[in-house]
């Protein structure tokens, strides 16, 4: 599986983007997706993800009520709105998707197939 992630960029502390991954498969609609990110000198922590019918979802506490994930199974997309960021927001964010049945949780081991990045830098 494909998965492109764009949307990112620089924005001033507050502001707001909109991140976008899309995949080239057509069993997307049936992949649980996922956002991570990787601030410089940190390791991948997980933000939020998302069940494949958009029904569950879940997300780090450091992000509950600033991000929404959602998702477009008729246009094999994942969405990461963000608002309101913060300095701190500044990461490579990665899109992630697993293919196995009843995949879910916030492990980097648990998605399979995962993106190149999108630069999101927030200035303060």
């Amino acid at each position: 599986v494909q998965l492109q992630a764009s949307g990112g960029g620089l924005v001033q502390a507050g502001g707001s983007l909109r991140l976008s991954c899309a995949a080239a498969k057509r069993t997307f609609s049936s992949y649980t997706m996922a956002w991570f990110r990787q601030a410089p000198g940190k390791e991948r922590e997980f933000v939020a993800a998302i069940s494949w019918s958009g029904g569950i979802t879940d997300y780090a506490d450091s992000v509950k009520g600033q991000f929404t994930i959602s998702r477009d199974n008729a246009k094999n997309t994942v969405s990461l709105q963000m608002i309101n960021l913060r300095p701190e927001d500044t990461a490579v964010y990665y899109c992630a998707a697993s293919d196995k049945s009843a995949a879910w949780g916030r492990s980097p081991t648990v998605y399979d197939y995962w993106g190149l990045g999108t630069l999101v830098t927030v200035s303060s």
